[in-house]
């Protein structure tokens, strides 16, 4: 298949290019800037330069397209209305061009969208308004109904590697700002996580295979306790780990304490059943431990 990526150059993105190549689809690539560019450029990738917000240019791609994987997303936590707006433009659009020709759409989601405090399943179906995010998700799997082969993959909330930006950079960040590495009270509540090329695995596998309205997970491990990823952190740092409060960690952490006392555990049982899917890289704290992350 030619398969247009949304986000190509990104940290999951750039993974999702890779894995597709190897399976033998090519790859339309969508690049907001010229860096962006020339970096799909140098993986082969046909290059489109645009936007989320470039509603033309988005349909002209899926129009040249056998299936879309739609891995990007403004990721600006002071305007999370506004990013979640886009999404749900972007993938309605898209959506429209793939009605009735069952080819692939394959949208990205979160884990931590789902069942805060127990086991979310491929079953949790997106509840709109249970977070600005959730409304995109509904209305993507509505477009089964138009025949669209849609489906959701939803990512944890740590998608880790060499090269990661995400909230474990972050909070290694916040460790080294402030002296100390964090944790929520006991520190049990879990995150689950996934190794990015095992991701990427996934995105193809659903592209190829996902039956319209089907949900799948990217979880590796079901359910690290915040505890153990924060005292990775300060062992990575030589700095000490310290237990807080809710309220004194959104003093000292801001709007990344909630994500910190996220209890999130996640389940990939139907996921890796039904398309065999075998994640084999490394953990998260082994991939903290000896990739790049204290550099």
């Amino acid at each position: 298949m030619r398969i247009f990526v949304t986000g190509a150059s990104g940290f999951v993105g750039s993974a999702i290019v890779k894995k597709l190549h190897a399976r033998g689809h090519a790859v339309l690539g969508l690049a907001r800037s010229e860096a962006s560019a020339e970096k799909l450029h140098l993986q082969g990738v046909t290059v489109l330069r645009g936007d989320l917000e470039d509603i033309a240019s988005l349909r002209a791609a899926v129009r040249q397209s056998d299936g879309v994987i739609h891995a990007g997303y403004i990721h600006d936590f002071s305007r999370m209305d506004h990013a979640a707006a886009v999404d749900q433009q972007a993938i309605l659009a898209m959506g429209e061009e793939l009605a009735g020709s069952d080819r692939p759409l394959i949208v990205t989601s979160g884990t931590a969208l789902v069942a805060p405090g127990r086991l979310a399943t491929e079953q949790d179906q997106p509840v709109a308004g249970a977070h600005p995010r959730s409304a995109s998700n509904v209305a993507a799997l509505a477009l089964a109904e138009k025949g669209v082969r849609v489906a959701l993959v939803r990512l944890p909330p740590t998608v880790h590697g060499a090269g990661d930006h995400g909230f474990v950079p972050m909070l290694i960040n916040l460790a080294k700002e402030k002296g100390a590495a964090f944790y929520v009270d006991s520190g049990e509540n879990r995150w689950p996580a996934v190794n990015r090329f095992d991701a990427a695995e996934l995105f193809c596998l659903a592209a190829e295979q996902a039956p319209a309205g089907a949900i799948l997970h990217a979880v590796q491990e079901e359910g690290i306790p915040f505890r153990q990823i924060a005292e990775t952190i300060a062992a990575g740092l030589t700095l000490p780990v310290k237990s807080l409060t809710l309220q004194e960690a959104q003093e000292a952490l801001g709007w990344m304490a909630r994500f910190a006392a996220t209890d999130n555990p996640t389940s990939s049982s139907w996921t890796r059943q039904t398309f065999n899917w075998q994640p084999d890289g490394p953990g998260l704290l082994q991939d903290m431990r000896e990739t790049d992350y204290f550099l």
